[in-house]
């Protein structure tokens, strides 16, 4: 596939990277800013740009929203709600460098939650979305092998 096709291709479906951090047996989740997901969480993520592959974006929005610079494990999963909605990709990621300092335009908070504090952030409807938690989920099936 050409470069071309692949942007016109991220136009027209929206793909969005995210990454799952963990360190010390805690996940790091963000607390969204923007008007009509104000104040759920999810994962470090956005919206690929023209130009940068899927794991460039997860690397690149992980430094945006949280301040840590990452590198990427292995892809979670992908995950797709319905026609309309962004395509998702989710890969697990180790802090590398860089300090908490969520970007204040984008986020209200950043926290270091247990798997436990997230199930219960699921359970009352306070995850950006399903996919949060499945891709959680899944991250800690693959590191328990």
């Amino acid at each position: 596939m050409e470069q071309r096709d692949w942007e016109e291709i991220i136009e027209r479906v929206g793909i969005v990277a995210a990454c799952v951090i963990k360190n010390d047996r805690k996940y790091l989740l963000v607390q969204e800013k923007q008007p009509k997901v104000y104040g759920l969480w999810n994962l470090p993520a956005g919206y690929v740009d023209k130009g940068e592959t899927i794991e460039q974006a997860a690397v690149r929005e992980a430094k945006e929203e949280s301040g840590y610079q990452v590198t990427l494990g292995q892809k979670v999963g992908v995950y797709h709600e319905s026609v309309g909605k962004p395509v998702k990709h989710a890969f697990t990621a180790q802090v590398v460098g860089g300090k908490l300092n969520p970007n204040p335009d984008e986020i209200l908070d950043a926290k270091w939650l247990s798997l436990k504090e997230i199930r219960n952030l699921n359970h009352e409807d306070k995850l950006r979305a399903d996919w949060i938690w499945m891709a959680i989920s899944r991250a800690e099936e693959l590191e328990l092998g």
